[in-house]
């Protein structure tokens, strides 16, 4: 079995972040939102991997082969964004015919993979929400099999959601319908998946649903944040042993990368650090701090700081992007 992730999108929700960060790879609890991706599925014993890149997809090809060089893994890029349908029909020349493990580039959930793997048919991942008509839904019988799919229908006949992981056991079909799909669509609008696997349930296929425990929410600044929280305490967060911190408070969980240094400051609950950042009397709780960021003088609760930033001054609550510098204390004139 092959796993697909499409990692394309500019990740607009998180700008400033996704100017020169992919979302994929924005930190979270200490890992990033692509390596718990990909981890998880590693975990279960696949080995083949098919990234579909797109905006700054070299950074994501780039960290890929760095951190997983034992996995057989493939990159395709997807040029122009036609959807998801349309970047899983790119990868029909690998994937030749062989099942597939699809996990959206954004989606992470907690949900028994091992059992997903080993049922003998094809399988869609569901959760209920309160509003479905911006999601795929299912529409499913009593022995949980899925009677039919519907991308954000207007008048919902159900509430459960599809959060973005398939397994499909007929490959072939899928990118049958993928191939009549596109063919059909003369202005190359944004191509369902959805549209794709209620095209196979119509030839015969069978699907049966599972519920995830947890989706996590990684499209926007603020459900980044609590699914950093929800995840640390999960994961159990991580602060390096030999760190030295001088004259520093550690509240778990919390979750600090190699090389930092931190002085005179009170880190957490729920914040992530990235590697080689510098805090000089700093208070940060509830928050993200990317990677060689500089930290001065600070008060932070609820924040999302980018890679390389530099910040200093008093309590805010930012959303900064990557390569910025910032004084929040005026200056003088």
């Amino acid at each position: 079995m092959k796993a697909i992730i499409p990692v394309a999108g500019a990740g607009t929700k998180l700008r400033p972040h996704t100017y020169t960060q992919p979302k994929a790879l924005i930190p979270l609890a200490g890992k990033t939102i692509l390596s718990i991706i990909v981890d998880q599925l590693q975990e279960a014993g696949i080995k083949e991997f098919v990234f579909i890149i797109g905006y700054l997809g070299e950074k994501i090809q780039d960290y890929v082969v760095a951190r997983y060089p034992e996995l057989k893994c493939h990159f395709i890029t997807q040029s122009d964004r036609h959807g998801i349908g349309h970047a899983i029909e790119l990868t029909r020349s690998i994937v030749d015919n062989d099942d597939v493990f699809i996990v959206l580039g954004d989606t992470i959930a907690e949900f028994d993979i091992k059992e997903v793997m080993e049922a003998p048919h094809s399988m869609l991942g569901v959760k209920k929400v309160d509003d479905p008509r911006n999601f795929g839904v299912a529409e499913i019988e009593e022995d949980g099999s899925i009677s039919r799919l519907v991308e954000k229908p207007a008048i919902p006949k159900s509430n459960m959601a599809l959060v973005g992981i398939y397994k499909i056991l007929k490959s072939e079909l899928l990118y049958g319908c993928l191939e009549k799909l596109i063919s059909s669509n003369d202005d190359m609008d944004d191509l369902s998946l959805t549209d794709a696997l209620e095209c196979m349930i119509q030839q015969g296929a069978q699907f049966k649903s599972f519920k995830v425990s947890n989706w996590f929410d990684c499209g926007k600044k603020e459900t980044l944040i609590e699914s950093n929280a929800i995840l640390l305490k999960k994961f159990g967060g991580n602060v390096p042993e030999s760190h030295g911190f001088q004259n520093t408070i550690i509240i778990p969980p919390v979750s600090i990368g190699e090389g930092c240094v931190i002085k005179n400051s009170v880190i957490g609950p729920n914040v992530t650090i990235g590697e080689h950042t510098s805090i000089n009397h700093g208070i940060i709780r509830d928050s993200i701090i990317g990677a060689y960021s500089n930290l001065y003088e600070i008060v932070l609760n609820n924040s999302l700081i980018g890679s390389d930033a530099e910040v200093k001054g008093v309590s805010r609550n930012l959303n900064i992007g990557d390569n910025t510098a910032i004084d929040l204390g005026g200056g003088k004139s």
